[in-house]
């Protein structure tokens, strides 16, 4: 297993991280999982109290293993009483977890710059009551997890009062590359969550597998090597649920070079050329919407993308045979199929590129649809 540093925090983590939100129900099963990563070397176990009974499961596994493990966990925002629930929530996951410490706690799950500012930074709200917890021995390092914007991720990066994140990265999602490079530049830890996409990289793609340079055995491992040869991440957490899958990864993650630094720029330069062929088709702006009969035309096209231009067809195929065919009675929101365009034509004058989408709809109904 390869280590790299943690920011400045003088923390050594492993290249692979355990992400704890998909572990097999049996407990004892889940436990062998994390228990045998841990004994591949990786150090860094993530999870969040909203991940089912995942805290207890990691608690159990790291019996006896406590000073081996990097262990992550987050503090919901979205329940009720965030700030004033928040050391209640803390001392919950401390308990789940069997232990007395987090070495990097994500201080809020999901976190945003509104509510940073509205709920955190204020004297006598979260920030001091998470230095006080520290000030008890109960954290180690504050972190945060994020989906924001761009901007609200590089604003809370220029507070300077955390010293990690976790955010998506991936080949069909760089748009925080740009905030890694900011968060490195200040010395902080950078975790990548998704790697691998949710599993929209998992099946095998020529489009994507071709770009990585050298023997290629699947998917997983091209995304993973692309990740952690950007030079600004830390780790890359992966949802692992069986031993093969951690054997997998950690042959990927013992790589002491994933790919050259000329290497990553090239396939960079590819996934930005892919984007730009995706746009030709739909850059997603939503003028379109909303179809008079309910047809997700953006989300659609978005699956036809990843078929057309990524080579991602199993995984299109499998979310397009999940789209509802047709509404049901007091449903106006629902996400139609393609193959529920009534070719009204309400949508393409709106279009500012100027898209044959009934024609485009009819395209993916038969890609995707059979």
């Amino acid at each position: 297993m390869v280590y790299r540093d943690f920011g400045k925090t003088g923390l050594k983590v492993s290249a692979l991280g355990f992400g704890a939100m998909r572990l097999p129900e049996d407990v004892d099963e889940a436990v062998t999982v994390m228990r045998h990563a841990f004994d591949q070397g990786v150090n860094f176990l993530d999870t969040a109290p909203v991940y089912g009974d995942s805290e207890i499961k990691c608690g159990k596994a790291l019996e006896g293993r406590r000073d081996q493990v990097m262990l992550s966990t987050k503090i919901p925002s979205w329940e009720e009483g965030p700030v004033e629930r928040w050391r209640e929530r803390l001392d919950n996951s401390l308990r789940r977890l069997s232990t007395s410490y987090i070495d990097v706690l994500q201080v809020i799950h999901g976190l945003a710059w509104p509510f940073f500012e509205e709920h955190m930074a204020p004297k006598g709200k979260i920030c001091d009551m998470a230095e006080r917890a520290r000030d008890e021995g109960l954290i180690h390092h504050f972190s945060f997890s994020t989906h924001d914007s761009p901007e609200g991720v590089l604003k809370l990066i220029e507070t300077g009062w955390f010293e990690g994140l976790i955010a998506q990265y991936n080949f069909l999602d760089r748009q925080y590359e740009k905030c890694f490079e900011a968060a490195a530049e200040r010395g902080m830890g950078v975790v990548v969550m998704g790697p691998v996409g949710g599993g929209r990289l998992a099946g095998l793609s020529s489009e994507l597998m071709k770009l990585v340079p050298g023997d290629v055995a699947s998917n997983p491992e091209a995304a993973l090597r692309f990740v952690l040869a950007n030079r600004n991440v830390s780790s890359a957490i992966s949802g692992m649920n069986t031993t093969q899958m951690v054997d997998e990864n950690v042959r990927t993650c013992s790589r002491e070079e994933p790919m050259s630094a000329e290497e990553w720029e090239r396939v960079g330069k590819a996934l930005d050329e892919c984007r730009s062929l995706a746009e030709l088709y739909c850059t997603g702006c939503g003028y379109c919407m909303p179809c008079p009969h309910g047809v997700d035309i953006p989300g659609n096209f978005s699956l036809m993308n990843h078929h057309r231009v990524y080579g991602l067809t199993d995984w299109a195929k499998r979310r397009y045979a999940h789209k509802p065919k047709e509404r049901e009675e007091g449903d106006e929101k629902a996400k139609l199929y393609a193959g529920a365009c009534t070719e009204c034509g309400e949508c393409e004058p709106k279009c500012p590129q100027k898209i044959p989408i009934i024609q485009q709809l009819a395209e993916t109904h038969t890609a995707l649809g059979a």
